[in-house]
């Protein structure tokens, strides 16, 4: 190469370098279509980043850079957006990708915008809490029906025997079918098939003792068959189908104000709910089994069922010394566990909630104490003018209530000693009072459930006044 330089357009800020070769000496016969190429251009590397075209780049994915912590997170959205390490030098003048993603990261202000709000997994199911709290009730119409058929005064025992001991089995029965539920549907039907008949039986066979073999076992044995098979049939979410086979009893209660059907639908109406009542449980149990089995399920143990057996037992206990006072606070409450399981489940959620507000354990707790007292305060509110309106004592009727709501929300938690042993101990002492004619008489009661409110409500705000059990 001979001949002058000349830099075109010239400045040492361009970015490309024209060379001026010095034209060759032509050849003797230089053909007409040659083209005349003297100028060779040279594209020089990039000194520097290229500000503007990085500072499109970073308000084009500023909504994704502003969020990140550190430039490693910028480095790997830009990986993510195709950026090669070519295209990074030619187009926004930087060395490698690490630079030009902590170039984005210094321009783009940090934003950490707020999650959007997850979906409540505790949300109730409010026609179905309130369906169940009125399905607790309406086998109480069958009592209703038969009145004029048997002695209350004299056959009552082995009733209510036989309910506390049909009570306190469902309880245990329920949770060890709600246990393997977990495993599958089919696990569960075959823990109730084989756990029903056994709760009836024995119910039965207690209620046998005060009744001496007479014709009320039949009446006992009856009203353990269709608590067993109900308690089947809400265990697996059938509340629909028990509702239609208790029509009979609320048809045959909705003409007794202004007819006497007589002794043979008196007796019939309730037999025709009863069988109604095992048919569908049979279908159900049948359609439970059908479901595929689980293999290498494993059996939960015995003895994690039975505090909630014992609270059951105990349960039944103190409504059944609330009702000798006062039965219609009995209908009252049985009523009320539908609303008492929506609240259940609200305080769940509400604790969820609370969990992604707060930030210490501090915060969490009295968040926590708050909640508690908010879901009893909504619960309890209900209950004071109904037990004004049936003539019950509203303090015994809330204290009551308060002590079992609290109990349960124990329970749901997997707390179900410390429940069932302040549940005994209030239904022994208020038992063994009563019985005995002691000190202080009627307001025993009360007071055994006031201090088993309070003892509950303690338990529940140390076990779950923690962020543990709502994680």
């Amino acid at each position: 190469m001979s001949g002058p330089i000349s830099l075109e357009p010239g400045g040492a800020e361009q970015d490309t370098l024209a060379l001026r070769l010095a034209e060759p000496r032509p050849p003797r016969r230089r053909p007409r279509w040659a083209v005349d190429d003297t100028t060779l251009a040279i594209r020089l590397p990039r000194h520097g980043p290229d500000e503007e075209a990085v500072s499109a780049l970073a308000a084009e994915l500023a909504d994704r850079v502003g969020p990140a912590v550190h430039p490693y997170e910028v480095a790997a959205l830009l990986e993510a957006e195709g950026l090669s390490a070519s295209l990074i030098k030619e187009r926004y003048g930087h060395p490698n990708l690490f630079s030009l993603a902590s170039a984005l990261y210094e321009r783009v202000p940090r934003t950490f915008p707020e999650p959007a709000p997850a979906a409540d997994p505790w949300r109730p199911d409010t026609v179905r809490c309130l369906l169940r709290g009125v399905l607790f009730a309406l086998p109480g119409l069958a009592y209703l029906l038969t009145a004029p058929l048997w002695n209350a005064g004299g056959h009552a025992s082995a009733l209510i025997v036989a309910g506390l001991a049909s009570w306190a089995w469902g309880q245990a029965l329920g949770h060890r079918a709600h246990l393997r539920m977990a495993t599958g549907r089919r696990e569960a039907g075959r823990t109730l098939l084989a756990g029903a008949p056994v709760g009836a039986a024995v119910a039965t066979a207690i209620a046998a003792l005060p009744a001496e073999g007479g014709p009320v076992t039949l009446v006992a044995a009856a009203q353990s068959a269709y608590l067993a098979a109900a308690g089947v049939l809400l265990v697996l979410g059938r509340e629909r189908l028990l509702l239609a086979a208790l029509s009979p009893l609320v048809a045959g209660a909705a003409v007794l104000p202004w007819w006497e059907p007589g002794h043979l639908p008196r007796m019939g109406l309730p037999l025709l709910a009863l069988l109604a009542t095992l048919a569908v449980t049979g279908r159900t149990l049948w359609a439970a089994l059908a479901v595929p089995a689980v293999s290498g399920a494993t059996r939960p143990r015995l003895l994690w069922s039975l505090p909630y057996g014992l609270f059951g037992l105990a349960a039944g206990v103190l409504v059944l010394l609330e009702g000798r006072e006062e039965p219609y606070a009995v209908i009252v409450l049985t009523v009320s566990m539908g609303p008492a399981e929506w609240l259940l489940y609200r305080y769940r959620g509400l604790s969820v909630a609370a969990l992604r507000a707060t930030a210490t354990p501090t915060g969490f707790l009295l968040r926590s104490a708050g909640i508690l007292g908010l879901c009893l305060f909504a619960y309890l509110l209900p209950l004071l003018p109904a037990a004004l309106l049936t003539g019950a004592d509203p303090a015994a009727l809330l204290l009551l209530a308060a002590a079992l709501w609290t109990a349960l929300l124990l329970q749901a938690f997997g707390a179900a000693w410390p429940s069932a042993a302040i549940c005994l101990a209030a239904a022994a002492g208020a038992g063994t009072v009563t019985l005995l004619r002691l000190p202080p008489g009627p307001a025993a009661l009360p007071l055994c459930c006031g201090v088993a409110a309070l003892s509950l409500s303690a338990c529940a705000l140390w076990l779950l006044g923690r962020p543990a059990p709502h994680a």
